[in-house]
């Protein structure tokens, strides 16, 4: 998507119709322009421009688009020197990957990017982030921490449990936190978490922490989805403003790396507990070919995986380790 199709975007984003001439007029183009335009943004999942005769062109319903100055006024000032940078992108491949190839943030400080769309976003073991145009949350935080690699481990735990905090001051309730970091209602993932680092392994390390949040994901849209999953729009009403959202986790993510920094994991595993959705349960352990069956006995101090299995209570970190409950 252009800047030129961005903007007749937003001015189509109220809902109500907006005459071609109208619109041709308002962007000093033409008529035939503006018809271009939006065939090319009803190419785009997640926006369906309909065009009626005699009343002109408009979507079915508003879309909450994103705006840099309201997500940046729901941050604390001091904060925001912490961000020097927030970029607001309607779509883009993946955001952990577009702020891994441009980003430089300063030692404790971040550089933020948010985007309408992502075509190519990333979860782990190599899965597809499914979104449409205007109807999620894809925000990415890069950091710099003055910290060695290994310290990092327990990291996405944090996120996690950040995430998981922001939901509920929005007023969920029902959910919970699935090792390692995935957010979960009633069984349907709601939430995901990506963290990459990089960096010297006695430090500093870059570490880039990326949410993807279904707030109205279309059933139509969610056919490549290969788990249970669920939107905000099915578990909270009414649905929080977009753009307060993004601004809540960002807030929070910044005053995460903060403390993480200062004290690691240990503040953030207590919290873990009160979201913990498979502690007690059998569970299986799968790691590539292989598969662990145990009982799920809660984190290790540095956010293991602690299984009582037939020999004996184990810990395991891997990062390619997905968790089932059984059924």
């Amino acid at each position: 998507m252009n800047a030129a199709e961005y903007q007749l975007l937003r001015v189509l984003a109220d809902g109500q119709f907006h005459s071609g001439e109208v619109l041709a007029g308002q962007l000093a183009v033409t008529r035939a322009a503006i018809w271009k335009r939006i065939q090319k943004l009803n190419q785009i999942p997640g926006i369906d421009i309909q065009s009626v005769h005699g009343k002109g062109y408009r979507l079915p319903t508003p879309l909450d688009l994103l705006d840099a100055d309201a997500i940046l006024a729901r941050i604390e000032p001091s904060l925001r020197s912490r961000l020097p940078q927030l970029q607001l992108l309607p779509v883009v491949h993946s955001t952990n990957e577009f702020l891994l190839n441009q980003c430089n943030p300063v030692l404790h400080g971040g550089q933020a990017c948010v985007a309408e769309h992502q075509t190519a976003g990333r979860g782990r073991r190599g899965r597809q982030w499914v979104s449409v145009f205007g109807k999620n949350v894809c925000l990415s935080l890069a950091w710099r921490f003055d910290l060695a690699m290994a310290d990092l481990a327990g990291l996405s735990i944090a996120v996690g449990v950040t995430v998981a905090r922001v939901l509920s001051a929005q007023g969920l309730y029902a959910h919970g936190l699935k090792w390692p970091n995935d957010v979960h209602v009633q069984g349907k993932k709601l939430a995901g978490i990506l963290v990459e680092a990089s960096g010297e392994m006695e430090g500093p390390c870059l570490a880039v922490l990326g949410i993807g949040l279904n707030l109205q994901l279309p059933a139509s849209a969610a056919g490549d989805i290969d788990q249970p999953w669920t939107d905000l729009a099915a578990c909270l009403s009414p649905l929080p403003d977009r753009n307060r959202l993004v601004g809540d986790l960002l807030e929070a993510l910044l005053n995460t790396c903060i403390q993480y920094q200062q004290q690691g994991l240990a503040p953030f595993l207590e919290t873990w507990k009160e979201y913990d959705i498979y502690m007690g349960k059998q569970v299986d352990l799968l790691m590539g070919d292989n598969m662990v069956t145990g009982i799920y006995a809660g984190l290790s101090d540095q956010g293991g995986l602690v299984l009582d299995g037939p020999g004996g209570r184990k810990t395991w970190y891997s990062g390619e380790v997905s968790l089932r409950g059984k059924t």
